[in-house]
């Protein structure tokens, strides 16, 4: 089998620990080898959690700069600083709505512009899914569901090797039954309006 290799970037908080446990769920139920490793960093303060999926036979779970064939970030300033994950055949799908970190709070930082993030992101890789997932995510019932979004439009891309339905069938086996409607619902939409 092919391998495929996926970087999960987020900040503490948005689910990607979630969404990387439903992807490996989802792989193993349809038999489809798969690799993961995760760095939580300093996650509960909202610092940045990254994931990395290695799809198919492949031995070790170490994505090197240049190797991602996809990048799913959860926040578009962390999409931006794990660029260098990237090549130009990495296709790269990130949330637009921004989470500014304490210091551009308090005004000792500058985010940068949303519009030259998707530039840059452009640039340097095959292709660019930009979506608004807080906003889908409220949509669907449950601004956390963010997550669910981003998978949802991971699947429509096609380039994973596992199935929408086997994504569907992992988040209601892990995710809480009070969210799986909520969930499903935001995958759905997701994947909509990235296809």
């Amino acid at each position: 089998m092919d391998v495929t290799r996926l970087i999960i970037v987020a900040v503490g908080g948005q689910g990607n620990l979630l969404a990387s446990k439903v992807l490996g769920e989802a792989s193993l139920c349809s038999g489809i080898p798969v690799r993961m490793s995760e760095i939580h960093g300093m996650a509960q303060r909202g610092g940045v959690v990254e994931s990395a999926l290695v799809f198919g036979d492949a031995e070790s779970t170490i994505i090197s700069d240049g190797e991602a064939d996809i990048l799913l970030g959860f926040e578009p300033a962390e999409t931006l600083r794990a660029l260098k994950r990237c090549n130009p055949k990495t296709v790269v799908i990130t949330n637009t709505a921004p989470l500014p970190p304490f210091t551009v709070a308090i005004g000792k930082g500058i985010y940068p512009e949303i519009e030259t993030i998707c530039k840059l992101l452009r640039e340097r890789t095959a292709s660019l899914i930009d979506i608004d997932a807080a906003a889908l995510a409220k949509e669907a019932g449950n601004v956390l569901a963010v997550n669910m979004v981003l998978l949802g439009a991971l699947t429509a891309t096609g380039i994973l090797p596992v199935t929408p339905e086997s994504i569907e069938s992992a988040i209601e086996k892990i995710t809480r039954s009070a969210f799986i409607e909520t969930n499903i619902k935001a995958f759905e939409m997701g994947r909509k309006v990235a296809g």
